[in-house]
Protein backbone atom coordinates (compact mmCIF):
# COMPACT_ATOMS: atom_id res chain seq x y z
CA UNK A 1 0.00 0.00 0.00
CA UNK A 2 2.52 2.63 -0.90
CA UNK A 3 1.47 6.29 -1.54
CA UNK A 4 1.37 7.72 -4.81
CA UNK A 5 2.82 10.99 -4.98
CA UNK A 6 1.36 13.72 -7.12
CA UNK A 7 2.14 16.65 -8.44
CA UNK A 8 0.81 18.49 -5.98
CA UNK A 9 2.64 16.22 -3.16
CA UNK A 10 5.91 17.61 -4.88
CA UNK A 11 4.67 21.21 -5.20
CA UNK A 12 3.57 21.73 -0.87
CA UNK A 13 7.31 19.57 -0.81
CA UNK A 14 8.93 22.57 -2.45
CA UNK A 15 6.88 25.02 -0.83
CA UNK A 16 7.65 23.77 2.89
CA UNK A 17 11.40 23.69 1.70
CA UNK A 18 11.24 27.04 0.67
CA UNK A 19 8.82 28.27 4.01
CA UNK A 20 11.62 26.62 5.82
CA UNK A 21 14.24 28.34 4.35
CA UNK A 22 12.67 31.66 5.17
CA UNK A 23 12.12 30.98 8.63
CA UNK A 24 15.78 30.03 8.72
CA UNK A 25 16.50 33.16 6.91
CA UNK A 26 14.06 35.15 9.51
CA UNK A 27 15.74 33.55 12.55
CA UNK A 28 19.28 33.87 11.59
CA UNK A 29 19.33 36.40 9.28
CA UNK A 30 22.57 37.39 7.02
CA UNK A 31 24.89 35.54 9.72
CA UNK A 32 23.74 32.22 8.10
CA UNK A 33 26.43 32.20 5.89
CA UNK A 34 29.51 33.99 8.86
CA UNK A 35 27.84 30.28 10.80
CA UNK A 36 28.16 27.99 7.73
CA UNK A 37 32.10 28.97 7.05
CA UNK A 38 32.59 28.85 10.95
CA UNK A 39 31.26 25.20 11.05
CA UNK A 40 32.90 24.33 8.06
CA UNK A 41 36.20 25.73 9.56
CA UNK A 42 35.07 23.55 12.84
CA UNK A 43 34.76 20.59 10.97
CA UNK A 44 38.13 21.16 8.79
CA UNK A 45 39.90 21.56 11.76
CA UNK A 46 38.67 18.44 13.94
CA UNK A 47 39.39 16.44 10.54
CA UNK A 48 42.96 17.56 11.00
CA UNK A 49 43.25 17.00 14.56
CA UNK A 50 41.76 13.73 14.14
CA UNK A 51 44.13 12.88 11.29
CA UNK A 52 47.04 14.31 13.46
CA UNK A 53 45.72 12.02 16.72
CA UNK A 54 45.61 8.94 14.63
CA UNK A 55 49.42 9.71 12.67
CA UNK A 56 50.60 10.22 16.65
CA UNK A 57 48.60 6.96 17.82
CA UNK A 58 50.41 4.41 14.82
CA UNK A 59 54.12 6.42 16.12
CA UNK A 60 53.41 5.23 19.48
CA UNK A 61 52.10 1.65 18.91
CA UNK A 62 55.23 1.03 16.44
CA UNK A 63 57.89 2.54 19.70
CA UNK A 64 55.61 0.19 21.86
CA UNK A 65 55.83 -2.96 19.59
CA UNK A 66 60.01 -2.19 19.27
CA UNK A 67 59.90 -1.75 22.89
CA UNK A 68 58.63 -5.05 23.67
CA UNK A 69 60.30 -6.81 21.25
CA UNK A 70 63.47 -5.21 22.62
CA UNK A 71 62.50 -6.22 26.04
CA UNK A 72 61.30 -9.80 24.58
CA UNK A 73 64.40 -10.18 23.78
CA UNK A 74 66.73 -9.21 26.34
CA UNK A 75 64.40 -11.93 28.72
CA UNK A 76 64.97 -14.22 26.18
CA UNK A 77 68.99 -14.03 26.57
CA UNK A 78 68.47 -13.40 30.88
CA UNK A 79 66.99 -16.61 30.66
CA UNK A 80 69.27 -18.51 28.31
CA UNK A 81 72.02 -17.27 30.54
CA UNK A 82 70.22 -18.08 33.62
CA UNK A 83 69.99 -21.83 31.94
CA UNK A 84 73.43 -21.79 31.13
CA UNK A 85 74.45 -20.75 35.10
CA UNK A 86 71.95 -23.71 36.14
CA UNK A 87 73.48 -26.11 34.24
CA UNK A 88 77.06 -24.91 34.94
CA UNK A 89 76.36 -25.06 38.72
CA UNK A 90 74.25 -28.74 38.16
CA UNK A 91 77.63 -30.11 36.43
CA UNK A 92 79.85 -28.80 39.31
CA UNK A 93 77.27 -30.36 42.26
CA UNK A 94 77.64 -33.95 40.19
CA UNK A 95 81.57 -33.23 39.72
CA UNK A 96 81.50 -32.88 43.57
CA UNK A 97 79.20 -35.38 44.71
CA UNK A 98 80.42 -37.93 46.24
CA UNK A 99 79.53 -41.58 45.32
CA UNK A 100 77.50 -43.97 47.40
CA UNK A 101 79.60 -47.01 46.62
CA UNK A 102 82.68 -45.10 47.48
CA UNK A 103 81.74 -43.45 50.61
CA UNK A 104 80.30 -47.12 51.74
CA UNK A 105 83.55 -48.08 51.21
CA UNK A 106 85.35 -45.45 52.69
CA UNK A 107 83.01 -45.61 56.05
CA UNK A 108 83.70 -49.56 56.07
CA UNK A 109 87.67 -48.76 55.90
CA UNK A 110 87.51 -46.17 58.37
CA UNK A 111 85.37 -48.55 60.66
CA UNK A 112 88.13 -51.41 59.93
CA UNK A 113 91.01 -49.00 60.99
CA UNK A 114 89.48 -47.72 64.30
CA UNK A 115 88.50 -51.39 65.61
CA UNK A 116 91.96 -52.21 64.83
Amino acid sequence: MAKKTTPKDNTENIDSSSKIEAIKNLIFGENIEQYDSEFTTLKKDLEKKKKDLQAYIDEVREELMQSIDSLSTDVNIRITDLEDSFNARAEALSEEKVDRKELGKLLISLGEKISS
